[in-house]
C-alpha cells in the first residue's frame, strides 16, 4: 500500500489544470468592473500571465481561449499557438462566443430565427477549424438561449434546433476533438433556459455523437444540489468530459474555488479517484479547467489561490481509503463510511505537496514565490503606460 506522500505525488504528476484568457483581463458583472493596473490588456498579455502561473504550479501547461475576445478578425491561430509555445505552454479549449451579437437576441442555435441559427452554426464550425490549427482537443460550448416568458416559443422546438446544430458541428471534428457542452439553470433566460441541467446535456450531448460530453461548472447549480451525485452519474455513462472550477455562494458567483465550500469539491474529487480505484488505477479522460470572474481580487493571486487550492483538495480525495470505505458499505455502518472521508479531508497535505513541488523544482508556495518575483508590480507600470499610449481610460481602485 502506498504512503500518503507517495499517493499524493502520484496523482499530482497527472492533474492537469486550464488557466483561461478572460481571467487574466479585466472583467466584471452586468452592474461593472473594477479595473486593475496589471490586468492583461490583450492576448499577448493573457499568454504571458498564463506561462507565469504554469512556471510557478508545473500543473497548467494550456490556456482556454475565448473566439472573439481573442481572435479577432485577422488573427492567425497559428502565430497564436506558435507564441504559446515559446512561452512554454499550449492553446487549450476552443470557448465560441454564443451570446454577445445582437443577432442573438432570442437565442443563438435555439432561435427562432434561421439566420441567427445559421450564423451560430458556422461559427462553432469556426471554432473546430481554429482548434484544429492551434492543436486545441475541446470545443466548450454555452449558450445562453432559452426564453424569458412563457409562450416565448416552443420548448420542443429549441430543443430540435440544438440536437440539429450540434449533429452538424460534431461531424466537423478532427479524430482527437470533443465538444464539450455546459449547462445552466438560469441567467440571461429566466423562464427556461435550453440547457438547464445535466440531463439536457447529456441527451444533447448524446444525440451530436460519441465525441460530444457534458461540461460540469461548478457554479451553475441551484443551492444545496448535490454535484457529486451528478458526476458519478456521468462517470457511470462515460459522459463526464470536463469541468470548469469556481465556487459561489447562491449561483454563477464565479468566486475562487473552495473559498465557500471546499469539501463539496473534495467530495467531487473522491468521486473520480473512487470511480479510478474500482477500475484497477484506470482515470477517465476529464479536462480540468478554471472559469472565475476575478473583478476583486488580483488576477493572478486569485488564480493561483483555485490552482493550488484545487490541487489539496485533489491530493486529499486521493488518500481515502476505498478499502475501508467499501468494508464499512457492506456492513451499512454509516459512521465508520463517513469517517473515511472526513479524516481524508482532514489531513494536513502541505508537506506532501511541498516536497512534490520540490521534485519538479518549484517553490513550495506558489503565491509567495509569485510575490517575490514583482511580476504584477512590473506588469502594471508597463500596462499602464501602454494604455495611456493606446488612449484606454480607466480609473483603478485604489485596494
Amino acid at each position: 500500500m502506498s504512503s500518503p506522500t507517495e499517493t499524493i505525488h502520484r496523482v499530482l504528476d497527472s492533474f492537469r489544470i486550464e488557466t483561461p484568457s478572460w481571467g487574466y483581463s479585466d472583467t466584471g458583472t452586468r452592474f461593472g468592473k473594477f479595473h486593475q493596473p496589471a490586468a492583461a490588456i490583450d492576448l499577448d498579455d493573457k499568454l504571458a500571465d498564463a506561462a507565469h502561473v504554469h512556471r510557478l504550479t508545473g500543473c497548467c501547461p494550456t490556456v482556454a481561449t475565448h473566439v472573439l475576445w481573442d481572435f479577432s478578425p485577422g488573427t492567425d491561430a497559428a502565430v497564436v499557438a506558435s507564441k504559446a509555445a515559446s512561452l512554454g505552454i499550449s492553446i487549450g479549449s476552443i470557448n465560441p462566443n454564443l451570446f454577445q451579437d445582437q443577432i442573438y437576441k432570442l437565442g443563438s442555435v435555439g432561435s427562432p430565427f434561421e439566420m441567427a441559427r445559421d450564423q451560430a452554426l458556422a461559427h462553432i464550425i469556426d471554432c473546430i477549424k481554429l482548434g484544429q490549427v492551434t492543436g486545441s482537443k475541446a470545443v466548450s460550448l454555452w449558450f445562453a438561449d432559452g426564453t424569458n416568458y412563457p409562450g416565448q416559443d416552443s420548448i420542443r422546438a429549441r430543443k430540435h434546433r440544438f440536437e440539429a446544430a450540434l449533429k452538424e458541428a460534431h461531424g466537423h471534428l478532427a479524430k482527437d476533438q470533443i465538444l464539450l457542452v455546459e449547462y445552466k439553470p438560469f441567467e440571461p433566460a429566466f423562464y427556461q433556459t435550453d440547457l438547464a441541467d445535466w440531463g439536457m446535456s447529456f441527451l444533447t450531448a448524446k444525440k451530436a455523437g460519441p465525441q460530444a460530453k457534458v461540461l460540469v461548472d461548478t457554479g451553475h447549480h441551484y443551492l444545496s444540489q448535490n454535484i457529486e451525485q451528478i458526476v458519478a452519474w456521468l462517470l457511470d455513462e462515460d459522459m463526464l468530459g470536463g469541468f470548469h472550477f469556481n465556487d459561489r455562494r447562491y449561483a454563477d458567483d464565479d468566486l475562487t474555488l473552495g473559498s465557500i465550500d471546499p469539501y463539496q469539491i473534495f467530495r467531487i474529487f473522491h468521486e473520480i479517484h473512487l470511480f479510478a480505484w474500482e477500475r484497477g488505477g484506470l482515470y477517465p479522460e476529464i479536462e480540468y479547467m478554471i472559469d472565475q470572474s476575478h473583478n476583486l481580487k488580483p488576477k493572478i493571486e486569485a488564480m493561483l489561490q483555485t490552482v493550488c487550492t484545487a490541487q489539496e483538495l485533489y491530493a486529499k480525495a486521493a488518500l481515502v481509503d476505498h478499502e475501508a470505505l467499501l468494508a464499512a458499505q457492506k456492513k451499512g455502518n454509516i459512521v465508520d463510511s463517513e469517517l473515511c472521508l472526513k479524516k481524508a479531508f482532514n489531513t494536513d497535505v502541505t508537506d506532501g505537496i511541498a516536497a512534490w513541488r520540490a521534485s519538479k523544482g518549484l517553490e513550495a508556495d506558489p503565491l509567495i514565490a509569485h510575490r517575490a518575483t514583482g511580476y504584477a508590480e512590473k506588469a502594471a507600470a508597463e500596462r499602464s503606460k501602454r494604455r495611456q499610449e493606446l488612449g484606454i481610460a480607466t480609473e483603478h481602485s485604489y485596494a
